[in-house]
């Protein structure tokens, strides 16, 4: 089993919807696979679930169907971790957000430091997602899991990228996108050393996560391209793109030689703007790439339908091969 979260320090790039639509291509190839919603958020949760389906699993009456309620006799010092309710989705298994989650951000931040005195409490703590996808993943004996997080380098990202042995980035070919490259990739490294630091003090008889957090590469998301946004401009950013990476990322001397996103072995894919498909996938609650006409995919909508498949079967490969996972 491999764990591979998306995340990027800016917003708006479009990661909840690669998470998404990587989760339903996996499937449909074979794979046991869980998607891991740990943005306070939940906007991955609202893209797999209609209104009725979110009303009920966030029912006060139904607790205990999210992300948060295993962590809840962990913070209530009753207990550890408990077994969490992985709902089915199509055959996804989907470990659905809680705008709760919040709330772990100052238990996570608290017991960050106590680890170096080896404190097993706080070692349970910082890798109470690692044991949570683990359960999860031995209970439906998955292949891959998909970690969503949010825009932002808070302790409970930190939290759930130690639990990741990967981490995928999405990009958008803009300023923002490319300062928020710069801002992670730097703290990525430094979780990387403190942890491995931590992981010196830890109590013998834990299960906790290596932290690795290896960088699997890049996805250059083309959704925030504006019609109004001057070419040069557009194509300054790209050419930025593998240069930054490098540096910031991966803590490397940019090359000398002229490197594009086309000949960059870091770029995962360069995904196109899917911007008319998206109502209508949202409508259907269903990926872009397995729209219908009866879903509306009608005329040019039905090529865009088999072009969207097609790049995202390769981004799906080209995903597991550096991720180390076998496809059936």
């Amino acid at each position: 089993m491999k764990t591979i979260a998306f995340f990027n320090n800016k917003g708006g790039v479009g990661k909840t919807s690669l998470v998404y639509h990587l989760a339903w291509m996996y499937a449909d190839l074979g794979l046991s696979v869980i998607t891991a919603d740990l943005d306070p958020q939940a906007n991955l949760t609202t893209m797999f679930l209609d209104e009725n389906s979110l009303e009920s699993l966030w029912s006060d009456e139904m607790p205990g169907r999210t992300v948060l309620a295993p962590l809840r006799p962990l913070l209530e010092g009753e207990g550890g971790v408990v077994n969490p309710y992985v709902k089915d989705i199509e055959g996804i298994g989907l470990l659905a957000g809680d705008l709760a989650l919040s709330g772990f951000e100052d238990e996570l931040s608290q017991q960050w430091p106590y680890c170096l005195e080896g404190k097993t409490r706080a070692f349970r703590v910082i890798g109470a997602f690692h044991e949570i996808l683990a359960r999860a993943t031995l209970e439906r004996d998955a292949d891959i899991v998909l970690i969503d997080v949010g825009p932002n380098l808070g302790a409970i990202n930190r939290a759930a990228l130690i639990a990741a042995d990967h981490v995928a980035i999405p990009l958008a070919p803009d300023l923002f996108s490319l300062k928020g490259l710069q801002n992670l990739g730097p703290r990525l490294r430094t979780w990387r050393i403190e942890w491995e630091e931590r992981l010196r003090k830890r109590p013998a008889g834990l299960d906790l996560p290596r932290g690795q957090m290896d960088p699997l590469g890049y996805v250059v998301m083309q959704h925030a391209v504006r019609l109004d946004r001057p070419v040069k401009a557009y194509e300054k950013w790209m050419a930025r793109i593998p240069g930054v990476y490098r540096e910031a990322v991966l803590g490397e001397t940019p090359p000398k030689a002229s490197v594009t996103i086309t000949s960059d072995p870091h770029c995962l894919s360069t995904l196109k703007n899917y911007r008319s498909l998206m109502p209508l996938a949202q409508e259907a609650h269903k990926p872009m790439f397995f729209l219908t006409p009866a879903d509306g995919a009608i005329g040019g909508h039905a090529k865009a339908v088999q072009d969207c498949y097609r790049d995202f079967h390769a981004l799906a490969v080209e995903v597991a091969r550096k991720a180390g996972v076998t496809l059936p």
